[in-house]
């Protein structure tokens, strides 16, 4: 075999591994938009684990890329707030001057504890500390953002409500499942079987599941586990986002890198 077959027969079993282990274990993600910050800012370049969710189902307060349901083409990451049977329910109130939707799970109050103010953008955000009921006495904590003009919607829409508007043909919680809703939203609703409800750690600037609905099981692709690269970038809409965006976006993030994020674990 001569040096050119050998570099051909070489580099086909390094493209033949990358694709195994894209295909079964790791596969790289980055962040287009500002739905899940403070937690991932845009920018953000994350490892997914492909095999965690095929020896263990996924939990609540797991972070997760997902296909999304209304068009499996694309790929989203949320945090998991409700398991399949979980009873999620939103209550607002008012903290330190705002007001947020602070959530309850299966009866247990998921604390939103104030932090203090960010700007992003042209708007002003309150920060608060949600802990998170993840069984047998544990809890996770982390950050979330509610708009200071208060929250854009506190429930799941019994309907498809994004962009303000009402498909009454599509409804988005099945019969029986929403225990109390106000003027179309569901305040308090049942997780489905095989399903999940998924929201953004950035709650006025996030379209999840309380805009068009539960995240079949078989949807999820995995968990989030650690954010390799991290740069300023442009931001992106999940429709622009592809394989070439995705070398645009590095490129950005190499001659902008934020080096305090890299290495930042996910896991808790």
């Amino acid at each position: 075999m001569d040096k050119s077959q050998k570099w051909v027969v070489e580099l086909a079993f390094i493209v033949v591994l990358v694709l195994f282990i894209r295909a079964f274990f790791v596969q790289a993600f980055n962040i287009p938009s500002a739905s899940m910050q403070p937690t991932l800012l845009i920018g953000d370049f994350i490892l997914v684990n492909k095999l965690v969710y095929r020896l263990s189902e996924p939990q609540r307060g797991d972070i997760v890329v997902f296909k999304y349901p209304r068009d499996e083409s694309l790929d989203y990451i949320k945090r998991i707030i409700g398991m399949p049977g979980d009873v999620v329910e939103f209550v607002e109130r008012e903290v330190e001057g705002f007001r947020i939707h602070e959530l309850r799970v299966n009866g247990d109050r998921v604390a939103a504890r104030f932090l203090g103010k960010v700007s992003f953008g042209i708007r002003d955000y309150a920060v608060f500390e949600e802990t998170v009921p993840v069984g047998e006495g544990k809890a996770l904590k982390h950050k979330v953002w509610f708009r200071a003009s208060g929250p854009i919607l506190s429930g799941m829409c019994e309907y498809d409500c994004r962009y303000g508007t009402l498909n009454l043909d599509e409804p988005l919680i099945p019969e029986g499942y929403c225990l109390e809703s106000e003027g179309g939203v569901c305040t308090k609703f049942i997780v489905p079987e095989n399903s999940y409800f998924v929201m953004g750690d950035n709650r006025d600037n996030s379209e999840d599941s309380r805009f068009w609905g539960f995240v079949p099981r078989k949807n999820i692709v995995g968990k989030a586990f650690v954010i390799y690269f991290s740069g300023e970038v442009p931001s992106l809409t999940p429709e622009e986002v592809s394989f070439f965006s995705g070398f645009r976006q590095l490129f950005f993030a190499l001659i902008n890198p934020r080096p305090s994020r890299i290495g930042k674990p996910l896991i808790w």
